[in-house]
């Protein structure tokens, strides 16, 4: 039976976390044991969150919730790619679709995104 090897990262995984319809990359974060299975159990995409060090569901402040369709792993079991139902429009902190809003263009990095929330006013920074 194949097992996540969350040992070779210190405990955590990178999950990619994609739109299940257009396969779009929206974030890309980590998930550990506890994380994989509250996801798998709730049918939510529940994470681990470096900085702060704890778990955290997506979607638990802002709203914008996900609700998972489809789990994979790839050949080694290290690293998930969670496919999602993404609630609410946006997938990132900073109000936009996807984290993946900024690209590199004649030397220089350009957004290409208007932010669907303020994030001041929903994280109330």
């Amino acid at each position: 039976m194949i097992q996540i090897d969350f040992e070779k990262m210190g405990g955590l995984v990178p999950a990619i976390i994609q739109d299940y319809q257009t396969n779009e990359v929206l974030m890309v974060a980590f998930i550990d044991e506890k994380a994989l299975k509250l996801t798998l159990e709730t049918g939510k995409t529940w994470l681990f969150s470096r900085s702060r060090n704890k778990h955290w569901m997506k979607g638990e402040q802002s709203g914008n919730t996900q609700e998972v369709q489809e789990v994979y792993t790839d050949c080694d079991a290290d690293a998930l790619v969670i496919k999602v139902k993404q609630n609410g429009g946006a997938a990132c902190h900073t109000g936009n679709r996807s984290c993946f809003y900024v690209r590199w263009e004649d030397g220089a990095w350009v957004e290409h995104s208007e932010p669907l929330f303020d994030p001041d006013e929903v994280y109330k920074k």
